[in-house]
């Protein structure tokens, strides 16, 4: 076995993104497209004439409905990582093809609309994680609308799936007087600007306790000051070990329709998501550095493009 093949399976990541329906799960795939620079505009779910369907919803029942009503999968080079995304439908009466997803994925990011919170088709899905111990990075979307507060947030999503939370990046205001997200551990806010379908420059200011962010952005920041401190005294440190076996999950928050807080979600999977690991076959485990072709097998389907006729 050569070392290129060993270095070939540890730079892959394999993760679906799953939600409950129009939380946002089709538009955040789009957008880490647009980042990790697979595609150069982004389409949206909704399309206008003037706009682009996005990429994964690419059947006609899917442009008339606005919905994903199969899996779709996507590839990307971000980082030196080849990223194997999976967009699945968020709808119920699709959920079966979810469910065969998630038994071909080693984490997943889960969705969450700030306005509702965690929703029943998201608990389910998310069961079925847990089943497998997979990994869940938590994306909390819509913070350009007015929802909830985000300590109400974390505090539902750890009581109702069951697993510790550690906030990553915390908002500063929210709807009308959304003003950005503080990344805690990089210790810098990235200023919110609305975005539309090509990616946007961001703005970084430096500190949580920096005067002059302080004075420009008043009391949402303000706000945010007293909250990132409460989290980071009485919440927990983030475990890459408990998160790789199902038990944390690191929150990260944002606008997908506005390709804002999108480069966390991103460096994320990166960084804590891990590469293949071994996969429990009828008779063994099959090791992912085998020298013999090997894969998992959750989907068949054909002549449903007209591109691949």
């Amino acid at each position: 076995m050569s070392l290129s093949q060993v270095q070939e399976v540890a730079r892959r990541r394999t993760f679906a993104i799953i939600s409950h329906p129009d939380a946002g799960k089709t538009t955040l795939t789009e957008k880490l497209l647009l980042y990790a620079g697979a595609i150069h505009i982004a389409g949206s779910v909704k399309s206008r004439k003037s706009s682009r369907y996005a990429t994964s919803d690419w059947m006609e029942i899917e442009k008339q409905r606005g919905i994903s009503v199969a899996s779709s999968v996507m590839q990307m080079e971000y980082r030196g990582c080849v990223i194997n995304l999976l967009d699945t439908p968020g709808h119920q009466d699709f959920s079966e093809d979810t469910y065969r997803v998630l038994t071909a994925v080693d984490a997943a990011v889960m969705v969450i609309d700030a306005a509702n919170g965690v929703e029943a088709q998201t608990l389910r899905l998310l069961q079925v994680c847990r089943a497998r111990n997979t990994p869940i990075i938590t994306f909390i979307n819509k913070l350009d609308r007015e929802v909830r507060e985000p300590l109400d947030l974390i505090d539902e999503v750890e009581r109702t799936l069951g697993m510790s939370v550690v906030p990553i990046t915390w908002p500063v205001g929210m709807g009308k007087e959304f003003r950005g997200v503080f990344h805690i551990g990089a210790d810098h806010m990235r200023v919110f600007r609305a975005g539309a379908e090509t990616r946007i420059n961001d703005e970084l200011l430096p500190g949580l306790n920096n005067p002059e962010t302080a004075a420009r952005f008043g009391n949402p920041f303000a706000k945010a000051q007293k909250e990132v401190s409460l989290v980071v005294e009485a919440g927990q440190a983030f475990d890459h070990e408990a998160f790789l076996q199902g038990l944390q999950t690191p929150i990260f928050f944002g606008s997908a329709i506005n390709n804002f807080g999108i480069q966390e979600v991103l460096d994320a999977l990166v960084d804590f998501a891990p590469a293949p690991g071994p996969g429990k076959s009828t008779n063994r485990f099959v090791l992912p550095d085998e020298r013999a072709f090997t894969g998992v097998v959750f989907k068949i389907q054909a002549n449903m493009d007209p591109a691949h006729r």
